[in-house]
């Protein structure tokens, strides 16, 4: 993973926001999260941004719309084709995690979308499955879209602090420019831990749910 971390980095910047737009719309889009996580991918563009080669606020929007749009598809092929997609091969051998994640939209429902941007597998699956159990598109995208938003701006973040920006950030701009920016990174990446460690809490409240119900069946 390193290696190919350093090939996108050192690549046309153009092609690299490609790159990077295509891993984050195709982890929600077409479950390619569990193959290589979006939050990789966004990660890698704060990267690109510390080392100058992209405006941070650029690749942020970036990653944002690739986010929402990527989980817009998500949500339309679960719509479109229902329970068939269920019985993908991909998701046929996570039967047991996608039956919890059913479980914690059916009992949370948009909650559910905004809460599941912030963990691995629920990121994946649960556009597809907001499109099966019929949530309606206008609900879905609030939810999606506050969560696109929150997560694409902390990860970009996290990224860009660790490109070693503050040091950039003050030899083009200024010291006092450089503090505000890290004051903003930092509170932005505590708002991200914070409400990460509460959805990965209600996650595994969900789950634990879940098995004392299906033990009592």
């Amino acid at each position: 993973m390193g290696a190919i971390i350093d090939n996108i980095l050192g690549i046309n910047v153009v092609l690299a926001s490609v790159i990077v737009f295509a891993l984050v719309f195709a982890e929600d889009a077409f479950f390619l999260g569990f193959v290589i996580p979006g939050e990789t991918a966004a990660i890698l563009g704060g990267v690109l941004a510390s080392r100058g080669h992209i405006d941070l606020w650029s690749i942020m929007a970036l990653v944002i719309a690739a986010a929402i749009i990527g989980d817009t598809v998500g949500y339309e092929v679960g719509r479109i084709f229902g329970t068939r997609i269920l019985k993908l091969r991909i998701l046929a051998r996570k039967k047991r995690h996608l039956d919890r994640a059913q479980n914690f939209l059916r009992r949370r429902g948009g909650t559910a979308v905004f809460l599941g941007r912030f963990t691995a597998f629920f990121r994946a699956v649960m556009p597809a499955l907001s499109g099966t159990a019929g949530m309606s598109y206008r609900k879905f995208l609030l939810f999606n879209a506050t969560g696109g938003i929150i997560w694409g701006t902390a990860t970009v973040t996290l990224g860009f602090l660790a490109g070693n920006s503050y040091k950039a950030v003050a030899k083009t701009a200024g010291s006092g420019t450089a503090i505000l920016v890290a004051t903003i990174v930092v509170a932005l990446l505590v708002i991200w831990r914070v409400r990460k460690r509460r959805a990965e809490k209600t996650v595994a409240g969900s789950e634990g749910y879940c098995a004392t119900t299906e033990d009592r069946t």
